[in-house]
């Protein structure tokens, strides 16, 4: 085997202290935190102390633990869990799990039991799923690591890594990780994170609007289309080119034109003109690989491939795609790839779809190619970064995730939101979808609208369609309404870009993905039940509308729980009383996202849809409870020199104290503009200019102010579908009663329409 390149190569710390292992002859019970165990046994006697894809770290520290033996056999107590085990072969009756504290029914864990869901318990809420393909509204969901039940258990049957590279198992061994967190799922992630490594930080750029398509551009049309883009003010930060980019049209002697390596001239005459030219524009660029097939004789880099392979070039005979081969992998990258990144290509797009099995038994060969791109991709200081598909827990060490060819239906987006969420229960947070759907499907310029929106509140923001003429993203192919309402999200999202970049190195830090399930920031029942509705960072939550509007109201709606507390408006600044669940509705033009009270979220200006440290930061503040916001910033290298500059809302004062920036001041502008926006008080926004170096104190007068109901509802009654009878009606109700209750008792005197109750019903009792 050749020796791996150092930048191939990660570090573990796989061995526990052996103060938190009690060990028997065929057992192993390994405590690697209160609540976290590894279980083993062995009929050889023999244990498995090497790394593993999914297991890094087992060296988490000293957990204080007790046992105790009696006829019955062992028992181990951490303070949080207690294990009863009878020292013989893994059995329901022999290995039991209790938690303490006394979580509730169907707490306690014994092998090989799997919890069967009831309308009082669910069981594991899921975790998430290799690939979307084919897929048409829900699918199946692998387990993660929350669950009602209070514990989770994940099976590592991965090959142990050797030196960078796998070696096989020791057969027969059974290896086990139990995760008992109850309702705590943000520390059952962050413990995993502790044991599988965290999720890396994504560079910037990543975090803009990417642009994809499958179809067969030329250079000058890929071009034509970005020039359209910027005279549209609509941003991208990320150019992907599909399949078409190498060529496709081969002599059937080679087989057909699915895997390539070699640019298409007749498409692309000058690929690093091409490139430099993309670059120029902002634009990072990716380009979409099936290496399924290897490398066959007409690639532009065969010879020098088999040269170094030692297969002999004039017999034409095809280098092998062998994940398996540490001198093929080595080779590959270096005759193969690298040579295209030295013209300008920024990463690579795994579209592996050729099965699952190689040479290694049990070794999965989409696990191996992310594994390595992700790591070749952060060789001489580069942030590293790939996009593939998920292959298993650990996953989430390699982002970008590519979650497969969505169906453009409603069905699917309505399950997408829940499929992100659910993803952070396995740890896995940064998953990128195709935005308005790949194929098949319909057209429907409402659901693609709602599908942007959702984008722009997605971990990654990729618009992608088929190859197909009438199944395109560009905005200006839909109705006026539709048009607008995207232009809007996309360049909202790179607005963003601040606040986005912030959450994602809170996520590599402190172990907490971008996008949560609500029950993550509110553990009780009722949260379950918002299934769509998610957090997105520490500030915000996002309720989708997946549904089409209602044709009488012109609303989307949706129902989500609220945590408890006071949340506003993103956009309108109406205010509600959270500890409940509430009907949301909005227009195309609008979208349900609420902040916390006392959130600041940093956004650029509305003139600067770049993606790297802005010259001007707009501050959007919700008052009504303090706020302490600290901004990432950094230089997007590997090893990054960072600077943060932190935001402390005062609500009794009426104060925002910008403190001085902290860090690398040289990576900011000597002095920032900022505006601020402050959602609850009766204030003009504020425009200042401060000092890297010196900060300020900002005192924003007015009083707070009350959601104007009357204003809103005479907003919902001009757009409403119905009869002007009806529209009368109810607003001589408005102006007649001036309690909430009383409003409430004379419309439902009416038999209103369903949808138009409901909507009535938001706004009377938003703030009550």
């Amino acid at each position: 085997m050749a020796d791996l390149p150092e930048y191939l190569t990660i570090e573990t710390s796989p061995v526990a202290p052996v103060a938190n292992q009690v060990v028997g002859d065929h057992y192993r019970i390994t405590v690697l935190t209160p609540r976290m165990l590894r279980l083993e046994y062995s009929p050889t006697g023999r244990f498995e102390d090497r790394a593993t894809p999914f297991a890094l770290h087992r060296d988490l520290g000293p957990v204080d633990l007790r046992v105790t033996r009696d006829a019955a056999g062992l028992h181990l107590f951490t303070g949080a869990l207690v294990v009863d085990y009878d020292e013989g072969p893994f059995s329901a009756s022999g290995l039991l799990v209790r938690q303490a504290g006394g979580l509730g029914y169907h707490s306690d864990w014994r092998y090989g039991v799997r919890f069967q869901a009831d309308k009082w318990q669910q069981g594991n809420l899921g975790g998430t799923a290799r690939t979307l393909d084919g897929v048409d509204g829900p699918l199946p969901l692998e387990d993660g690591l929350v669950s009602t039940t209070g514990y989770a258990v994940l099976e590592d049957t991965t090959l142990p890594l050797v030196d960078g590279w796998v070696a096989p198992r020791i057969e027969g061994n059974t290896d086990l990780y139990y995760f008992g967190y109850g309702k705590d799922a943000p520390a059952a992630v962050r413990d995993f994170y502790r044991l599988t490594g965290p999720q890396p930080l994504l560079p910037r750029w990543a975090l803009g609007n990417w642009w994809s398509r499958y179809y067969a551009y030329s250079a000058s049309e890929y071009q034509e289309l970005v020039e359209r883009f910027e005279a549209e003010r609509l941003p991208f930060s990320v150019a992907v080119v599909d399949m078409d980019w190498h060529w496709v049209d081969v002599d059937p002697r080679f087989g057909h034109g699915w895997t390539g390596f070699s640019w298409n001239t007749d498409l692309f005459p000058d690929p690093p003109a091409f490139l430099a030219w993309l670059h120029s524009h902002g634009l990072r660029t990716s380009l979409n690989l099936h290496p399924a097939d290897g490398v066959r004789a007409y690639e532009d880099r065969y010879a020098a491939l088999a040269r170094r392979l030692g297969v002999d070039a004039e017999t034409g005979e095809a280098v092998n795609f062998d994940i398996t081969d540490p001198d093929f992998l080595v080779a590959y990258f270096n005759e193969v790839l690298h040579p295209l990144e030295d013209e300008g290509v920024d990463f690579w797009w795994l579209d592996w779809q050729q099965g699952s099995h190689t040479r290694i038994p049990g070794l999965d060969p989409l696990w191996m190619l992310n594994h390595f791109h992700f790591l070749d991709s952060g060789r001489d200081g580069k942030r590293p970064i790939t996009f593939s598909r998920y292959a298993g827990p650990g996953s989430h060490r390699y982002p970008v995730g590519f979650s497969g060819d969505t169906i453009s239906t409603w069905a699917s987006l309505d399950f997408q939101p829940y499929f992100t969420a659910t993803a952070a229960n396995i740890g896995y947070g940064w998953w990128s979808h195709d935005i308005g759907g790949h194929c098949f499907g319909y057209r429907d310029d409402e659901m693609v609208a709602r599908w942007f929106q959702l984008g722009a509140f997605s971990p990654i923001n990729r618009l992608h369609s088929t190859d197909d003429l009438f199944a395109g993203k560009e905005p200006w192919k839909y109705s006026a309404d539709a048009r607008t309402a995207m232009g809007d999200a996309l360049q909202l999202r790179h607005r963003m870009v601040p606040y986005l970049y912030t959450m994602a190195e809170r996520a590599h830090r402190l172990g907490e993905p971008l996008v949560r399930p609500l029950y993550w920031l509110d553990p009780r029942p009722e949260a379950l039940a918002a299934r769509t509705s998610f957090g997105f960072g520490s500030e915000l939550l996002v309720a989708p509308i997946t549904t089409p509007a209602d044709r009488q109201t012109l609303l989307g709606q949706v129902s989500t729980w609220l945590p408890a507390g006071e949340w506003v408006d993103f956009f309108t600044g109406v205010r509600y009383t959270g500890g409940r669940t509430v009907q949301l509705h909005r227009p195309l033009s609008g979208y349900p996202v609420l902040a916390r009270a006392g959130a600041i979220v940093p956004l650029t200006w509305p003139d600067e849809f770049g993606t790297g440290n802005p010259e001007a930061i707009e501050l959007h503040l919700f008052a009504g409870a303090d706020g302490d916001f600290t901004l990432y910033e950094d230089d997007d290298a590997a090893e990054p020199r960072t600077v943060t500059t932190r935001f402390r809302w005062s609500q009794a004062d009426r104060a925002l104290r910008i403190e001085p920036a902290e860090g690398a001041l040289d990576l900011l502008p000597a002095q920032r503009r900022y505006r601020i926006l402050v959602r609850g008080l009766q204030a003009d926004p504020v425009e200042v200019t401060v000092a890297t170096a010196d900060g300020a104190r900002v005192v924003v007068d007015g009083p707070r102010v009350a959601n104007q109901v009357e204003s809103l509802v005479f907003g919902l009654l001009s757009a409403a579908q119905v009869e002007y009878e009806t529209k009368g009606a109810i607003w001589r109700v408005i102006e007649q009663e001036t309690t909430p209750a009383r409003r409430i008792a004379a419309l439902q005197a009416m038999d209103l329409p369903p949808s138009l109750s409901s909507a009535l019903l938001e706004l009377l009792l938003a703030d009550a």
